[in-house]
């Protein structure tokens, strides 16, 4: 059964980290009982570096899962265990912090060299980042990084566009990132041309939600067109279908998740199931005992 489209999130822009402008497309304990298991979604998009270049200085993460996902520009990051690196165009830092973690994500324009490496000739600086809950037995973990260069997530060619596979799968091909059971999420990145169909099986009793990033399409049906800067929330159903009509094209993200229906207690940027698992956590951060495993595993 084609899922329908149940309802639409219009987010709103804001300031975030040292005075990053961006888009908070969703986010927050009230919005996350309809978008469980994902918890935030920012779009961050700028030609002008002054409203970007500042930053998101060092700060913690705990019981999430953090996904950067670069469009245009680039984004230098590093983290408390010494791992550092640059976030290029098409490129995906998929971060589980787990028990806790210190990181900091610098976006910046690219340089002349890179300029011409990528051919993208301009200052702009674009892109998502997306937090994932982790189940209340999960939260503690140690630490897992997965840095995914964009020559490493399948691209796959269908007619009038494509889709770039990052987790889960689209007709059988696997994204990269194996992400646990717990929340088994897909995330694929959906580009159609006018007149084309996008069409993709869901499992029953999932999450499933669509950014529109640029253009317009119907996300059912029978759903009037949704243009850019909506989060699209679906029906139950099996089956997604995506057309773009004559003078449209489309470009989205598709998510989807098993939901954890667990309590949520939100504080910033960490996120655990109890007002205690909170104090304990600012406890620790004032002792300095926050980084509880030093020795995150790399996949």
């Amino acid at each position: 059964m084609i899922r329908k489209v149940s309802g639409l999130i219009q987010g709103r822009h804001t300031m975030d980290g040292a005075g990053v402008k961006l888009y908070r497309v969703f986010g927050g304990t009230e919005v996350a009982q309809i978008t469980d298991p994902f918890l935030l979604l920012d779009f961050f998009g700028s030609s002008k570096p002054e409203e970007y270049i500042m930053g998101f200085p060092w700060h913690p993460h705990r019981g999430i899962e953090t996904v950067t996902y670069v469009m245009e520009g680039k984004v230098e990051h590093e983290d408390s265990e010494g791992n550092k690196g640059v976030i290029y165009p098409g490129d995906i830092q998929w971060m589980t912090a787990g028990s806790g973690i210190f990181h900091q994500e610098m976006p910046k324009p690219l340089d002349d060299k890179e300029v011409l490496h990528t051919k993208v000739l301009n200052t702009n600086n674009k892109g998502l980042q997306l937090w994932i809950n982790l189940p209340a037995n999960k939260k503690m973990t140690t630490p897992v990084y997965r840095g995914l260069k964009n020559t490493q997530i399948p691209k796959e060619d269908i007619e009038g566009g494509y889709v770039k596979i990052v987790a889960g799968e689209y007709k059988g091909i696997p994204g990269p990132v194996k992400a646990g059971k717990d929340v088994d999420p897909t995330y694929l990145h959906v580009s159609l041309s006018p007149e084309s169909e996008f069409y993709h099986k869901v499992k029953e009793g999932y999450t499933v939600l669509a950014y529109v990033i640029q253009g317009k399409a119907k996300f059912d049906p029978n759903s009037p067109e949704i243009s850019e800067g909506n989060l699209v929330i679906f029906d139950q159903g099996d089956e997604i279908k995506v057309n773009t009509t004559e003078n449209n094209s489309v470009e989205f993200i598709l998510l989807a998740g098993k939901p954890l229906r667990e309590p949520i207690a939100w504080y910033g940027p960490i996120v655990m199931n109890t007002q205690q698992q909170i104090l304990e956590a600012l406890s620790d951060l004032r002792k300095g005992t926050f980084i509880r495993n030093k020795t995150p595993i790399f996949e």
